[in-house]
């Protein structure tokens, strides 16, 4: 029998009350889990709720940042002013510390990598934060760029109904390719891959670490 496909969606620049939540019915509506990246800036009393609803479901919360800075800019005392109240943040609500960290922009740089203490993640991207890129136009390209082990990269920004529109689709398309979909840590596990910090690797897939 062959090895099932596994992926993993992942979620950027929550959380709110909107569109993550929309993100999160559909989630629980298919009965799986996605991995959500957070914005620092946007973790407050009134979303603090909804994140904790995300891991109750299964879900990974990872570390996007406080203010959604381009790190390759920053000192190294800038780049952990933007990751560590992070950090702190989600540990605070999950009791579980992030395990995995996307830079804002993917602005790296050698600063960068040397000074986030986790391991970085990318993803294949469909220009979701773009408007005029159509629900069907994205739901294409996610699944165009679907690999085994594979990371895609989404956002769940207030407003980006079209994404929500387009994860109701790419759920049950990927599904019918043979995937499940899982967290980042589940998928990294899967394959057996120990992502590192500080290694001068950006995963889009958990293949990408064997050139280290």
């Amino acid at each position: 029998m062959a090895e099932q496909k596994s992926i993993a969606l992942t979620f950027d620049d929550g959380p709110n009350t909107s569109t993550t939540v929309e993100m999160l019915d559909v989630l629980e509506a298919f009965g799986v889990p996605a991995t959500f990246f957070l914005v620092g800036e946007n973790i407050t009393a009134e979303t603090i709720p909804v994140v904790r609803r995300a891991y109750a479901c299964g879900c990974e919360i990872a570390n996007h940042s406080v203010s959604h800075a381009a790190l390759s800019e920053l000192t190294p005392e800038e780049i952990l002013a933007e990751v560590q109240p992070v950090t702190e943040q989600i540990t605070a609500i999950t009791g579980e510390p992030p395990r995995f960290f996307r830079p804002p922009y993917i602005a790296v740089s050698p600063t960068v990598f040397e000074t986030v203490p986790l391991p970085m993640i990318c993803g294949m991207g469909a220009e979701d934060y773009n408007d005029a890129v159509s629900a069907q136009q994205r739901l294409e390209r996610w699944l165009s760029a679907a690999q085994d082990g594979g990371i895609l990269l989404l956002h769940d920004s207030e407003g980006n109904t079209q994404t929500v529109a387009a994860v109701q689709k790419l759920i049950p398309a990927l599904q019918a390719q043979g995937y499940r979909l899982v967290t980042l840590s589940r998928l990294f596990a899967e394959k057996g891959v120990q992502p590192a910090a500080q290694n001068g690797v950006l995963y889009s897939c958990t293949a990408d670490g064997d050139a280290v």
